[in-house]
Order: C-alpha cells, then sequence, then structure tokens
C-alpha cells in the first residue's frame, strides 16, 4: 500500500482508514477473512472489496444503523490514526515545519527522533520522489516498528532509518542534508554533529522541537555557538473559528421596523374597539443576515516550541551557494 500513489478501488490487503467522525477513525488492513465491529454494528471486508476509496460506504452495516466512509491513507489521516509510541507531531506543527525548512521534492533530511514516524510520512511525501530522509531512533522497538511502517507504506525506498544513540555516536552522515529536524529531550548536545551533517556549501535549515522554554534557551545558546544564525522560536497554536449568522439592519430597515411595531399596535387597538374587525396583515420581511465568525478567548493546543536557525557557511575565496 503506497501513501504517496493513489488507487481508485479497494484490494486485498490494503490499508484502509474507515472514517466515523474526525474523532473517530481506525486503521484496517483488508482481510475479506474478517469483519470490523463498531456502534453502528459489524462490516465485512469482503464487502469493502472493490468499493471506491472517499466513497460513503453503503454496506450497509448488519443492524441497519449506520455507515462510514472508506478513506484513502494518507500522511494526515495517519496522524490521526497511527499508534502513538511516543508523542506524535501535529498538523499545525507539521506544516509550519516543511514549509520554514524549505522543503521540496529532491530535498535530502535529516530527522532524529523518529518515533511513531508521523512527521516522517509528510517529509517522505514532500521530498519525493527524488528526495531522501535520513531518520534516527535511540530505541530499538520503536524503531523496527516505524521501520516495518515504512516498508508497509511503500516508503522504505525514501527513508533510511537507524537506531543510534545520537548524542554518543553523533549521526554519521557529512556534508549531504539541507535540512534538519531533531525532535530530542536535549537537542543542544547534537546540533555540533548535526552541523557536520549539512552540505558545507550550501545555506540550510534547522528545526529543533522542544515542550518547555528552558529547553529553547539551551538549543539556542547551542546554536549560537556553532554559528548558525537567523535563529527564530515559534509556537503554533490551533484556534476553532466559530461560524454564526447576525442579521443587518441598514437604516430603511431599522425605519420599516418601528413601522411594523406601530401598525401591530394599531390592529391590537382596532380589535380591541371592534371584535369582527379585520385587517389584512402584512408579510413580514427579515433583513438579510451576515456570516462572521468568532474565536474562543483562549487558544489551548500547545504541545511544544519550535525553534528554527539557518546554517551558513563561511568560506573563504568561494561563493556559498544558495
Amino acid at each position: 500500500m503506497s501513501f504517496l500513489k493513489y488507487k481508485t478501488y479497494i484490494e486485498e490487503g490494503d490499508l484502509v482508514i474507515a472514517y466515523m467522525t474526525r474523532e473517530n477513525m481506525t486503521p484496517l488492513i483488508i482481510d475479506s477473512k474478517l469483519t470490523y465491529n463498531n456502534k453502528f454494528g459489524t462490516f465485512k471486508h469482503s464487502d469493502m472489496i472493490g468499493k471506491e476509496y472517499g466513497t460513503k460506504a453503503f454496506m450497509p452495516s448488519h443492524n441497519g444503523r449506520g455507515f462510514m466512509y472508506l478513506l484513502h491513507p494518507t500522511p494526515e489521516l495517519w496522524t490521526y490514526v497511527v499508534p502513538h509510541r511516543t508523542q506524535i507531531l501535529y498538523i499545525a506543527d507539521i506544516s509550519f515545519i516543511t514549509t520554514y525548512l524549505d522543503l521540496k521534492p529532491g530535498s535530502l533530511v535529516l530527522e532524529s527522533g523518529t518515533g511513531s514516524g508521523s512527521f516522517s510520512h509528510s517529509l517522505a511525501r514532500t521530498i519525493a520522489p527524488h528526495g531522501h530522509l535520513y531518520t534516527f531512533e535511540y530505541h530499538e522497538e520503536r524503531a523496527k516498528a516505524a521501520k516495518q511502517d515504512f516498508e508497509e507504506h511503500g516508503l522504505s525506498d525514501l527513508i533510511t532509518i537507524d537506531c543510534r544513540d545520537v548524542y554518543k555516536s553523533g549521526f554519521g552522515i557529512t556534508d549531504l542534508v539541507s535540512a534538519v529536524f531533531l525532535d530530542l529531550p536535549a537537542p543542544w548536545d547534537a546540533i555540533s554533529s548535526a552541523k557536520a551533517a549539512f552540505r558545507q556549501r550550501r545555506i540550510g535549515k534547522i528545526c529543533c522541537f522542544s515542550p518547555c522554554i528552558e529547553q529553547v534557551q539551551r538549543t539556542c545558546a547551542s546554536l549560537n555557538e556553532n554559528g548558525f544564525v537567523e535563529i527564530k522560536m515559534f509556537e503554533c497554536l490551533i484556534r476553532n473559528q466559530e461560524v454564526h449568522t447576525i442579521p443587518v439592519y441598514t437604516v430603511k430597515d431599522a425605519v420599516s421596523k418601528i413601522k411594523t411595531q406601530q401598525d401591530k399596535k394599531r390592529k391590537r387597538r382596532e380589535q380591541e374597539e371592534d371584535p369582527n374587525h379585520t385587517t389584512k396583515s402584512q408579510p413580514r420581511q427579515d433583513p438579510p443576515n451576515l456570516y462572521v465568525s468568532k474565536t474562543p478567548t483562549e487558544a489551548r493546543g500547545h504541545t511544544s516550541y519550535l525553534t528554527f536557525a539557518t546554517f551558513l557557511p563561511v568560506l573563504d575565496g568561494e561563493e556559498v551557494i544558495k
């Protein structure tokens, strides 16, 4: 199953994202002998084979109460359903990091702290088809699980994963990559090794992902000591927009509303004076509505701080290649 090439129809052995709601999704490996149970009932895998990706699954379930969508896997959807072997990055951080590191097809990237491999999937899609990701994970079991995911998702040609302690052993890469991403407890201890991994005659970008501001301070000091420039820190917060409609009153609408109220009072008086008197009611005209959005007073969802810097080689008598 490839995360890079899309297909139309579901086949045996495919990875399918079963979507009930945004908060309720699950990955399924299609096996014609298996069934999937959720609150709507029992769904047979054999009924999913031959269905188109992205369509509403009118199978229906055996109790006839509901349905679900069968979605093609993407790095964004995988972020929601990946087994959390560690804390993972989410879309707000992923999109910002990818853009700010200036990643594009053909880029060579170093990542340290593979974890669950969520960000690795997004990196691989961004640098495909000719780029390469070198990712490092010190925990052996997590490294094996991530490697298996990359192979099953058709990403093994784009990703090389290595299990090692980069604090002690470094990255073993020199003069190669154009971007570095460090998701480590102590990124400042790996910055000197990361500096050597950059292509020495090209400008490069580095990002360090840290949950605490004290980590950011030590990281910034190390970046400065190692000659990095343009050191900046960002925090990405997701702020939901609640959409409402409000009536738009013009002066004409206000005058019309006053006249309507006066007419109602007049009609009530006439009705009280002569119970048999009838008046023709005027149709009510509501003012047009305007769509507006409202944001909450607090933006929750902080995961970490993003510290960026630029690798700027200084070469005597030679021009730096951008």
